[in-house]
């Protein structure tokens, strides 16, 4: 009978807890870098949080030739300049930042594109997104990542108890500051759909401790004499074939996705990538070891508790 593959040899013994030490540091100074990048050298904000004008054009002669427009609106060097098809292939979305002159340079700046776009092409719709705006999407992204993280402290500590519950946002907030950090570090664009990318990553980061923390509640009523440390490491490595199982086919698909889906999602697809890495990386090294540090109690309900035996051994 076929069988299927496992990521990870059956019965493995990683003993991930006694790493914890390494770990916590590790995560520290990548974290306190991460808020000193961000703190020093900001973020590339995109044109939804900086203010810009956004441009909707038609080309009369058939599909549009988005590298075409790129290189011709890009050679007027207007700052941040972003280009994508939308709707039909014939339509294309051209956003640019905020001209310094105020009304007049952003006219002038419409103007220029018109000027090397020519009449092949339709100008169909401007809008301009002030700072008012830019500064009410930036304060609704940031109440979006919060209320998350509110919402995921709610739901483990319903589901487990609190320090389950500290335990997932600890390595919740990692994530996010890692990311975060590396972004100011690339001074890649941050634009709305980063923080959609953020928002995915607390998800998927969330389902992976989850997971852990299921094994664990369950080796908790199954061994209630084991040691808390060996427990842990127990029921990581019970479920380390699934979450590199899960991490891997999620990576493939991205990976997929940044060398072939253009740059349009380039900056979305390499968040959802680093947070994948870092998310699977704090569920195992940081959600883990933090319920050693703050305790649980292992007098649960419902499954009778086993005394401790070496898993594996005859009952």
């Amino acid at each position: 009978m076929f069988k299927g593959v496992d990521f990870v040899p059956h019965g493995t013994k990683i003993p991930f807890i006694s790493m914890r030490n390494i770990a916590f540091i590790l995560s520290g100074i990548a974290m306190i870098a991460s808020i000193a990048l961000f703190s020093t050298k900001g973020l590339n904000y995109g044109i939804d949080f900086i203010g810009g004008t956004s441009i909707e054009v038609r080309h009369k002669a058939g599909p549009a030739n988005i590298a075409d427009v790129r290189s011709k609106v890009s050679a007027l060097n207007f700052g941040d300049v972003q280009i994508q098809q939308f709707n039909d292939p014939r339509d294309v979305l051209v956003r640019i930042e905020l001209q310094s002159g105020g009304e007049e340079a952003n006219q002038k700046a419409l103007d220029k594109i018109k000027g090397v776009l020519g009449d092949a092409y339709e100008f169909r719709n401007t809008e301009v997104i002030g700072p008012t705006v830019s500064g009410e999407l930036t304060q609704a992204g940031i109440i979006a990542v919060i209320t998350a993280i509110i919402v995921v402290l709610i739901y483990i500590w319903l589901r487990f108890e609190w320090q389950f519950s500290l335990g997932a946002v600890v390595a919740l907030v990692h994530d996010i500051v890692l990311t975060i950090g590396i972004f100011s570090l690339l001074q890649l664009e941050f634009t709305l759909s980063i923080i959609a990318a953020l928002l995915t990553i607390v998800g998927y980061s969330l389902n992976d401790t989850v997971v852990v923390y299921d094994r664990v509640r369950e080796n908790l009523r199954k061994y209630k004499k084991m040691p808390l440390a060996d427990l842990l490491d127990v029921s990581i490595n019970e479920t380390l074939s699934r979450t590199i199982l899960t991490s891997v086919t999620t990576l493939i698909a991205l990976v997929s996705l940044f060398v072939f889906g253009g740059e349009v999602i380039r900056g979305f697809v390499f968040a959802m990538i680093w947070g994948v890495l870092v998310g699977t990386y704090s569920s195992i090294f940081i959600a883990s070891p933090v319920l050693l540090l703050v305790g649980v109690k292992r007098d649960w309900s419902g499954l009778g508790g086993a005394k401790y035996k070496e898993p594996g051994t005859a009952k």
